[in-house]
């Protein structure tokens, strides 16, 4: 089979005695390193990469190692050296849970900074980057290389500073919605990001291949078309299965016959589908239907103070500052019962694949890269290099208990947790949702039994939870907030009761149920038996769970529960599992779909990119102004030149970026509806090329006419050029939003693709 590995993308067993070779000689030389003090070690770095290149990769390596052991008082194994090695040649790694892959990180980032590469290392989370980056820290400034990290709640000044940093420890979107927000600027001086050659990618899996999924929208403030109390009522009376019905997966709901006749009692009205409502109190009440049967709450979002707060699902967290397009995020306010915010419009929007293509080396590591191989190669033509395990792993993963329904399995988790608590032994209990976490919570302390629970609602808490999570008989119950980047010390923060725990057998994952990507739950699984340690792991599934309604849909099951509900048919395990690898092969196929929409847009936004920086960067809109309106410049010559330069930049960046935004809101239009073109027989994706093409022509030209139309009537003074007393004042406020991007799926998400359910 390993032409097959090489064939997927996987470094060759050249590499891996190569690596093991270079790990060897620098281990013998960083002990001796390390007792010659810092500036020596600091020195035999600098000297490694003389030139602004790697010239000895073994000495760079011994000077990482013994760098670490003088500032963490962290020895790296012989594998991590190794891991090194092949990130700095480019690879994505897999290493074990456990195994120390942040350390990793951090000796990669160093090598590259000191190779004169600034390195912008990408994680899922703020808690993981503002973590490695304080933890790491005092390793990347014992070689004179200074470090900063990056958050959602990060204001302009902090961030200009931190992109100044040698190596930046950043959420992937943090850094991607910073190249957005700047490209709304009409002023360098307004700018905070800057490109940097390297992107180390933590959980490069998440990152690359499941975050890669969702579009990153930049909206600006506009009106919401919310529905009106009296609508948001008579939807809240409407039943189920009568009045609407929710398509198999889920995701679109529809009005009956009966259900349309009733709205039309309840508000006083002949039809909703006349000229005189369909466009407007038709769109309201499907928001509203849309905004009760598909998105609930504590499970897609959670209320707190007098606000709807987005739960992102892959992560577990809260999504700040991100919102629903298209009037949704007014209607979840409205059912809430809560004051309605201001809509939004498209600004800007990118995607993390194509945000992946501004860095010239793309590298990073993963404990489940082998199973996302061939999205790595196929997408970003990235190898993956599997270093082996410092210690051979003692985990016990225990075959799958399935149950009939989604109840008897919840029972037989509660027991589960019950019994492990009473030996003393710590469970870490992996939930879909915060609905489910708090459900699991609430039957456990039924049986006397405390559980500390980690969800979007305490995210705050994370650190002080996590810290505690290995004592001797806690029980903690988390979303995807605990499923990466989470290392928990058996016996406590300060792992004083470690031997008792060891003793009890070491920490027990419970996963409550399957997940649509297998990935998923070997990150979970991996939390128990790191390094060595004892531990287990155990899924628990049913015949309800989603996996199997939509891996498993139009499939029929025959089994006789036990009287617990438990299904023993072997069948029954290979079933559930053949779900799974149905809903991955969904993802990724849904994955190839859409870069292949989204790529022409990519190349697109890199030509409006680079039409950006040459009018902020050059006098250049001054001067195509001063052609096409010369006396309107004359007119203005009196002022400061300084003075016009500004104002024809703001007219000019204005219309380039008001033109590109109407863009991007015809070509999501045209998505709405591209599955039209298959039943016409008509290949979508060319009819979309084709499109996109024809509209994007003429983009430039008409940005040009009309910002010298503005210009020539705009005031214009020493601050600038006024284009809020043209009417034409940017957004107040910007926010994201959140969104699937599924161009063949007429349906969309729960949470996107609005317009479907009009028609």
């Amino acid at each position: 089979m390993s032409w097959l590995w090489r064939a997927l993308g996987a470094s060759t067993g050249s590499h891996r005695r190569r690596s093991g070779q270079l790990a060897d000689r620098a281990l013998e030389r960083a002990g001796e390193l390390a007792g010659a003090g810092e500036r020596a070690v600091a020195e035999e770095a600098r000297a490694a990469t003389k030139g602004g290149k790697i010239n000895d990769e073994a000495a760079l390596l011994a000077a990482l190692a013994a760098g670490s052991r003088l500032s963490l008082g962290i020895e790296p194994y012989r594998v991590q050296l190794q891991a090194v090695s092949r990130l700095l040649a480019g690879d994505v790694i897999q290493m074990a849970t456990g195994e120390g892959k942040t350390l990793v990180g951090a000796l990669a980032a160093a090598g590259f900074a000191l190779s004169s590469c600034d390195v912008h290392v990408l994680t899922v989370n703020d808690y993981l980057a503002r973590r490695d980056a304080e933890w790491m820290g005092p390793l990347l400034e014992l070689f004179g290389l200074s470090v900063a990290s990056l958050g959602q709640d990060s204001t302009s000044a902090e961030r200009q500073e931190a992109y100044r940093a040698s190596v930046l420890y950043s959420p992937i979107n943090e850094v991607a919605f910073d190249v957005l927000r700047d490209a709304q600027a009409a002023d360098l001086n307004e700018t905070v990001h800057r490109d940097a050659p390297v992107a180390l990618v933590d959980e490069a899996d998440s990152v690359l291949v499941d975050e890669a999924l969702v579009p990153l929208v930049l909206a600006g403030a506009e009106h919401a078309a919310a529905p009106s109390g009296e609508i948001t009522a008579a939807v809240s009376r409407l039943e189920a299965d009568r009045d609407f019905e929710v398509d198999s997966a889920g995701r679109a709901v529809y009005l009956t016959d009966d259900g349309a006749e009733e709205v039309e009692r309840a508000l006083g009205i002949e039809s909703l589908y006349s000229d005189e409502h369909v466009a407007t109190t038709l769109v309201q009440v499907n928001l509203a239907l849309h905004a009760r049967a598909l998105l609930a709450r504590d499970v897609d979002y959670i209320v707190a103070d007098g606000k709807v707060k987005l739960v992102d699902a892959s992560r577990g967290r809260v999504a700040a500052l991100q919102r629903w397009p298209d009037g949704l995020q007014a209607a979840v306010e409205a059912k809430e019962g809560l004051e309605i915010t201001e809509g939004g419009r498209i600004l800007d929007s990118t995607t993390v694949q194509a945000h992946m293509a501004r860095y010239e080396t793309v590298c990073g590591m993963t404990g489940t890269a082998v199973d996302a191989v061939d999205q790595l190669r196929q997408f970003y033509d990235l190898r993956v290099s599997e270093i082996e395990r410092n210690q051979p792993t003692k985990r016990v993963d225990e075959p799958d208990r399935i149950y009939a329904t989604a109840e008897d399995k919840l029972a037989a988790v509660t027991e589960r947790i019950a019994a492990e608590h009473a030996a003393g032994r710590p469970v870490l209990v992996g939930t879909d949702d915060v609905a489910e976490s708090e459900r699991v919570a609430g039957r456990a302390r039924e049986r006397d039994t405390d559980a500390a629970v980690l969800n979007a609602k305490n995210d705050e808490e994370e650190a002080g939870i996590i810290a505690e999570a290995g004592r001797p008989g806690a029980v903690t119950i988390s979303t995807q907030m605990a499923g990466r980047g989470v290392d928990i010390k058996l016996g406590g923060a300060d792992e004083a009761e470690r031997d008792r725990v060891v003793d009890a057998g070491g920490l027990c994952v419970i996963g409550t149920s399957r997940h649509r990507t297998r990935r998923l739950d070997d990150q979970l699984r991996g939390r128990a038996g790191r390094q060595g340690d004892p531990g287990c792991s155990v899924f628990f599934a049913s015949l309800e769970d989603d996996v199997v309604r939509v891996g498993g849909a139009g499939e029929k099951v025959v089994a006789t529960p036990g009287p617990d509900g438990r299904l023993d048919e072997k069948e029954l395990s290979g079933f559930v599992a053949h779900c799974q690898r149905v809903t991955e092969g969904q993802l990724l196929e849904i994955h190839a779909q859409t870069w292949r929409y989204n790529k022409l847009l990519a190349d697109q936004r890199e030509i409006i990119d680079r039409r950006r920086a040459r009018l902020l960067e050059t006098d250049a809109a001054l001067d195509e102004l001063a052609e096409r309106a010369p006396s309107r410049v004359e007119e203005l010559s009196p002022l400061p030149k300084e003075a016009l330069l500004r104002a024809a930049r703001q007219v000019m960046l204005f219309h380039l970026g008001d033109e590109w935004s109407r863009h991007l809101e015809t070509m999501d239009d045209v998505r709405e509806s591209i599955h039209l073109r298959a039943i016409a027989r008509e290949t979508p994706i060319d009819e979309f090329h084709k499109i996109s093409i024809e509209e994007f022509r003429d983009l430039a030209r008409r940005a040009v006419d009309r910002a010298v139309e503005t210009f020539e009537s705009v005031p214009v003074d020493e601050d600038g050029a006024h284009l809020d007393e043209a009417g034409l004042a940017r957004p107040s406020a910007t926010w994201t939003y959140m969104v699937s991007d599924n161009p063949l799926d007429q349906h969309g998400s729960a949470a996107s693709g609005i317009r479907s359910i009009f028609t």
